[in-house]
């Protein structure tokens, strides 16, 4: 009996002190977390209830509780929701070719035929250490007729024209971009066991045929994983846009959500921006959500 009871204390002693590690640990990103993340929302949210009310013609502002008001607003404007029209058409054509790219470059260095993959994994990922800021001032002198390299190609095809400059921001994303995920999509083919390949090779499949019919399903996860990424990094473009106003008149403050905002925010009218936040971020939760329901319901079938 005597030599027991020593026994059972320890694990609780144990279990006590790691417990109080575990919150040692995790207090400080609880606390970033809480003050740069969940603070901020709640003070959208809090702000999007807010009207701003005066007394008489030249009276002074002052904010009151205004509950739906701000929504009503935000659900009756039009500009608003072209913009996120805009961005879903964005979306529905340039995601699915960057991660199609992103993909293609996964398999290309997981192929044993191709040599100098430590190169050409640097060489893909390169776009993405440039900032999305730099890489858009960049391009957007590259499309510029008159201050292109390239002037013949610029003033043949109007690449900043408002028929040409969604599709010349979703290029400028797309190289940024695609070296990011074809990183994630290339970790998931080196975590999948090589006894599966060799397997596969035994019953004659050749390089073509165990991508598609071993590589590619297997990581259906890491392509769902960043989709999910890409759609709500599409729903928040503001970088590239903005920097393309410098370039082309054809991109205007309420050409992405994100851009409206900004510029509601900017007048100010920083109660209606938040209200417009808010239902973009919702709308954003909702979109993803259903797309990763969506993912899982084909996978698992």
């Amino acid at each position: 009996m005597s030599t027991d009871t020593p026994t059972r204390g320890k694990p609780k002693s144990r279990a006590v002190r790691h417990r109080g590690a575990l919150l040692v640990f995790l207090a400080p990103f609880g606390v970033l977390f809480t003050l740069f993340y969940i603070v901020p929302i709640l003070y959208a949210i809090y702000q999007s209830t807010l009207v701003v009310e005066r007394d008489g013609t030249f009276g002074a502002a002052r904010q009151v509780f205004g509950g739906l008001t701000q929504y009503i607003a935000v659900f009756q404007n039009d500009a608003f929701w072209q913009s996120i029209g805009r961005v879903m058409l964005f979306g529905i054509v340039q995601v699915p070719i960057m991660l199609g790219l992103a993909l293609l470059l996964a398999l290309l260095l997981d192929s044993p035929l191709v040599r100098g993959t430590k190169f050409f994994r640097l060489a893909f990922f390169a776009p993405y250490a440039v900032p999305g800021v730099i890489a858009a001032i960049m391009w957007g002198f590259l499309y510029s007729p008159n201050l292109s390299p390239f002037t013949d190609v610029t003033r043949a095809i109007p690449f900043l024209s408002g028929e040409l400059v969604l599709w010349s921001i979703a290029n400028v994303v797309t190289w940024v971009y695609v070296g990011y995920n074809m990183l994630i999509i290339y970790s998931a083919l080196l975590a999948i066991p090589q006894e599966i390949y060799e397997a596969a090779r035994l019953d004659g499949a050749g390089q073509a045929r165990i991508a598609w019919s071993i590589k590619i399903p297997l990581v259906v996860p890491a392509l769902v994983l960043t989709g999910i990424f890409s759609i709500i990094g599409t729903l928040q473009l503001l970088a590239e846009p903005q920097v393309f106003r410098s370039f082309t008149s054809t991109v205007t403050s309420d050409f992405t959500p994100n851009l409206l905002i900004y510029s509601t925010a900017s007048v100010p009218n920083v109660s209606l921006a938040a209200a417009m936040s808010v239902v973009l971020a919702l709308t954003t939760f909702i979109l993803s959500f259903t797309v990763l329901k969506l993912t899982q319901r084909r996978t698992q079938a």
